[in-house]
């Protein structure tokens, strides 16, 4: 079983609506999408890495800095549809999300070209309402984004 681990950032935007940073995945095979075409900053780790030490390095690696500091929420585990589970957890914290660069992957492309190419993992990063982000999110993730609103509710 495939296992990820990532870290959601959530402040408070100007309006006073919840907002949270989430990353659109990048090559080609999502570059017309948006809808459904986000994520979470996550990454696959080994069995034996601690999931929560693995959540800091992939955000780490798909935005370009460690994440700051702030006070956590863990949001658990969940089952994604193709059966990867993602260990989750939220931290409050504002970060520039102009600022971040990804780290790159290597995928044939054009498909059957036997060309390689070069694309970002996350290919624009931004803040959004909690709202908004439940559309935007791939669907297996949407459950951690209600685990976040009750938890701050409860708060």
């Amino acid at each position: 079983m495939v296992s990820s681990a990532g870290l959601l950032l959530h402040r408070v935007g100007d309006g006073g609506e919840v907002e949270v940073l989430v990353g659109h995945m990048g090559g080609p095979l999502w570059a017309r999408k948006d809808e459904r075409a986000w994520t979470i900053p996550k990454g696959e780790h080994d069995p034996d890495e601690d999931p929560h030490a693995a959540a800091v390095r992939e955000f780490t690696e798909e935005l370009g800095s460690a994440p700051p500091d702030g006070p956590e929420i863990d949001l658990g585990q969940i089952r994604q549809r193709a059966g990867k589970t993602v260990r989750a957890w939220a931290r409050r914290a504002d970060f520039d999300a102009s600022t971040a660069t990804s780290n790159t992957f290597e995928m044939e492309w054009p498909p059957r070209s036997g060309r390689t190419a070069t694309f970002p993992e996350l290919d624009r990063v931004a803040w959004v309402p909690l709202t908004r982000a439940r559309e935007l999110l791939v669907a297996g993730q949407v459950e951690l984004l209600d685990r976040l609103a009750e938890a701050l509710a409860r708060s």
